[in-house]
């Protein structure tokens, strides 16, 4: 049950402005709100609704003074339809295996998330196991990995937050040498598939920046809808 007075708040513990990931010379301020108990779902629901996004324990959104550029984005599951590319996607990965639990952190892992961050240029030194287990296996919130399986190989690793309703997509990292498969894409639309068929309400994509290319693709999941102003609005 949510809480009668809103979500919690969390402790803040930083609002470092600092040089924007998204768009070039712009400064970006994400505070962080620390919580010390987990989030009861309908609360982070809530937080959601806001355009929360976490990292470890804390969540966050931006509050940028002089852009608003960073946009909430959401998918209605129960009415969200594949596009023709999306449903090539589908068949072109029909012998991949998807497997769900609990987050974890070992080599293979760390191994293939370094491979993902350093050949796409995300990253310019590896990541280690510590900072993978604070940055997305720690949680204020119910947690699930989903792996994907070639054969006995790992070529992808899904996080996702629950809450009562809805769920969030927190990363997604794979193989760059199996780019042609657009596995972005197809871990998207399988966490959209399995979401409406345990009758969830939203899959928030995190945020959308329409001049950021890393960002922007996230439009092609439809309909979806955009935090403007404070206002949900819906996109066809």
């Amino acid at each position: 049950m949510a809480s009668l007075d809103g979500p919690p708040q969390g402790i803040p513990i930083d609002a470092t402005p600092h040089d924007c990931p998204y768009l070039e010379g712009e400064q970006a301020v994400l505070p962080l709100r620390w919580y010390r108990q987990n989030l009861e779902g309908a609360d982070f629901d809530a937080l959601l609704a806001k355009s929360d996004r976490r990292v470890g324990r804390s969540m966050y959104r931006p509050a940028c003074p002089s852009c608003q550029a960073c946009q909430g984005i959401r998918v209605p599951v129960d009415e969200f339809k594949p596009t023709k590319s999306q449903r090539r996607v589908l068949r072109k990965n029909q012998d991949i295996r998807i497997l769900a639990g609990p987050p974890q952190v070992d080599d293979a892992r760390i191994e293939l998330f370094n491979k993902h961050k350093l050949m796409r240029d995300l990253a310019e030194t590896p990541t280690t196991a510590n900072h993978y287990r604070h940055w997305l296996v720690t949680s204020c919130t119910q947690t699930l990995e989903t792996r994907y399986m070639l054969g006995d190989q790992l070529v992808g690793v899904g996080i996702i937050d629950i809450g009562a309703r809805d769920a969030s997509s927190v990363y997604f990292y794979f193989d760059p040498d199996l780019s042609d498969r657009s596995l972005g894409t197809f871990s998207a639309l399988a966490e959209i598939r399995w979401l409406n068929a345990r009758g969830f309400r939203y899959y928030y994509l995190g945020l959308y920046v329409q001049e950021c290319a890393q960002l922007n693709y996230k439009a092609r999941f439809r309909p979806n809808e955009r935090l403007v102003d404070d206002t949900w609005i819906r996109f066809e």
